[in-house]
C-alpha cells in the first residue's frame, strides 16, 4: 500500500502546491495558466498572451439530476471555465474543448442537452466549441479546457499574487444567492420566500454569468497615472476562500469589514446569511485587490461592486481576519472541501 497522506488529508490547496512542482515556476498559482513569450516561443508575437484553464464537473459532486437538467449542466460547466478566464483578465473566450465521460446507458438526449447548454453560454459570452474527446465511465463527467487571450491596451493580467498592503479588497457582486438556490433545489428547511426570489436564486445556481463586464470596467476606469497591477480570483469556492487566496499568495493578511460584506438582499433575515455569503461558493464573482483610487473608481462605474476590506501586512491571527478586532475568520465545518 502506498505510503504518505491521502488526497483528503492533503486538501486541495496542498495538492495544487505539490502538483506545481511538475510545471514551470508559478504556473499553478492562478485561476488559469498564462502563456506568454517564454512558453509560446521566440517566433511568436511578443505581445501575445494566451490564457488556458481546465475545469472538471463530476456528477453527484458538482451537479445532479435532482438540482439541474442537462442544458443547465452544460451552461454551468462552460461558465465555470470562462469565469476563470475573466479572473485572469480576459475580456472573452477564444473557445473550449470538452472531454465527456458517461456510462453507456446515458441517453443521447442528456448529452445533446449538455452540449446545447455549453454552446448557449459560449454564444452569450464569446468563443466556440473547438473539439474534445469522449469515453465510457462509471459516472458522468465534463472536463473542459477554455482558451482566452489578453488584449493589449484594453486589459492586463490579473494575478493572485500581485496584491500589496494597503490595497482595497473589492467584490464585483453579491454572494450567497447560489447557495440559497441550492438549498431550495435540495428542499432544505427555509422560511417561505416569494416566488420571484426563489426563481432568482435557482437561476443564480444553475446559470452563473462570467464577469467579463467587470474586467472591461476595470480597464476603463483605471486612473491614468497608475500602472496595471491587479490581484484577483473568482469566488467559485466562496468569497472568504477567494480573499484568503489573494492574501496568502500576495504575502498579506486580508481584513474584512463585517458591515461591508456583500450579502445578497434575498438572504436578509436568514440565520445562515453571513456564512452563505462567505462560504456558500459558486457565485462566480470576482474578488480583486486594487490601489484605493482605482477601487473607488471601479465601485463608481460598475453597479453592485463594493469594497469589503483591505490587504495588510501579515498578522499573527492568520490570512483572514475581521477589521473590528473580531479575530480570525474560520470556515464552518459544513463548507465544501475537495476530496473531503
Amino acid at each position: 500500500m502506498p505510503e504518505g497522506p491521502t488526497l483528503a488529508e492533503l486538501g486541495e490547496t496542498e495538492l495544487i502546491r505539490r502538483l506545481g512542482a511538475f510545471a514551470p515556476r508559478g504556473q499553478f498559482g492562478d485561476d488559469a495558466a498564462l502563456l506568454g513569450p517564454a512558453l509560446l516561443g521566440p517566433n511568436d508575437r511578443g505581445d501575445l498572451q494566451l490564457v488556458v484553464n481546465t475545469d472538471v464537473l463530476v456528477e453527484d459532486v458538482h451537479f445532479s439530476e435532482a438540482t439541474m437538467d442537462a442544458r443547465d449542466v452544460g451552461w454551468r460547466a462552460a461558465a465555470a471555465n470562462l469565469s476563470d478566464l475573466a479572473a485572469m483578465g480576459c475580456l472573452g473566450a477564444v473557445g473550449i474543448t470538452v472531454g465527456l465521460v458517461a456510462p453507456g446507458h446515458t441517453p443521447w438526449a442528456w448529452v445533446e442537452g449538455a452540449y446545447a447548454g455549453l454552446v448557449e453560454l459560449l454564444g452569450a459570452h464569446g468563443g466556440v466549441l473547438l473539439g474534445g474527446d469522449c469515453s465510457g465511465g462509471g459516472q458522468r463527467l465534463l472536463a473542459i479546457t477554455a482558451l482566452g487571450r489578453l488584449e493589449q491596451g484594453r486589459s492586463g493580467p490579473i494575478r493572485r499574487g500581485d496584491g500589496q498592503p494597503g490595497d482595497q479588497l473589492v467584490s464585483t457582486g453579491v454572494h450567497g444567492l447560489s447557495r440559497l438556490g441550492l438549498a431550495l433545489l435540495r428542499g432544505e428547511t427555509l422560511p417561505v420566500l416569494p416566488q420571484a426570489i426563489r426563481e432568482q436564486a435557482i437561476s443564480a445556481h444553475r446559470r452563473p454569468v462570467p464577469r467579463f463586464d467587470a474586467v472591461a470596467a476595470l480597464g476603463q476606469c483605471r486612473p491614468g497615472a497608475l500602472p496595471w497591477r491587479v490581484a484577483g480570483c473568482d469566488s467559485s469556492d466562496g468569497l472568504a476562500a477567494g480573499a484568503t487566496c489573494l492574501a496568502v499568495t500576495s504575502g498579506c493578511t486580508a481584513l474584512l469589514e463585517r458591515g461591508a460584506l456583500p450579502v445578497a438582499p434575498n438572504l436578509e433575515g436568514l440565520a445562515v446569511a453571513e456564512d452563505w455569503c462567505l462560504w456558500g461558493g459558486e457565485d462566480f464573482e470576482l474578488v480583486l485587490a486594487l490601489e484605493p483610487s482605482w477601487a473607488a473608481a471601479l465601485v463608481d462605474q460598475l453597479p453592485g461592486t463594493r469594497c469589503i476590506g483591505r490587504l495588510a501586512a501579515p498578522q499573527p491571527e492568520g490570512p483572514l481576519v475581521w477589521t473590528d478586532g473580531g479575530g480570525p475568520i474560520a470556515s464552518p465545518s459544513a463548507s465544501f472541501q475537495h476530496f473531503g
